[in-house]
């Protein structure tokens, strides 16, 4: 989007990082399936950081039991490559301000996907960084969704249970 397109972003502070935290979830259960168990947006200065918890898929859960987190790292890295354009234009629509750069990280045990978005200024106002540090010093939950979020109605392996299929091929 160039920037006499963005909107006038409709919500600020702890309201416009639930937005943002939930858009993201349905965005998960749109393009994976499954979203996260939690999730939280914190905004600082021209950053964005959105952070989700849980949410791997049962297969990729698989993949790392047969100790392939890098596959399943790079699987996730060039999804979101694809996705970055879809991912920017809803955070510019929900912020109305400009993404300049993005980058996605995904990390294992415990499963946590982190979201970086570079804005092209600060945000306007301070209500986001205030709803931010209000929600670390207060303990509040500010921008943040838990729960039924998107979790699978199937409980996450245990080691006991985990069962690895055997390699039949030669």
């Amino acid at each position: 989007m160039s920037e006499g397109d963005l909107p006038q972003a409709k919500e600020e502070g702890g309201r416009l990082l639930a937005s943002i935290s939930n858009e993201f979830v349905q965005m998960q259960k749109q393009y994976w399936g499954l979203g996260p168990v939690s999730v939280k947006s914190y905004m600082m200065d021209d950053l964005l950081l959105i952070v989700m918890r849980g949410g791997l898929t049962q297969a990729e859960h698989t993949m790392l039991d047969f100790d392939e987190a890098d596959l399943v790292r790079n699987f996730r890295q060039t999804f979101e490559n694809k996705m970055s354009q879809n991912l920017t234009d809803k955070i510019e629509r929900l912020t109305g301000r400009k993404v300049l750069t993005y980058q996605s990280q995904i990390l294992f045990d415990p499963d946590i996907v982190a979201e970086l978005f570079v804005f092209d200024r600060a945000a306007p106002g301070t209500e986001e960084v205030v709803a931010t540090a209000r929600g670390q010093l207060d303990e509040e939950s500010l921008g943040e969704l838990t729960g039924e979020t998107g979790a699978s109605t199937q409980p996450a392996p245990t080691d006991e249970s985990k069962a690895r299929p055997e390699n039949t091929q030669g």
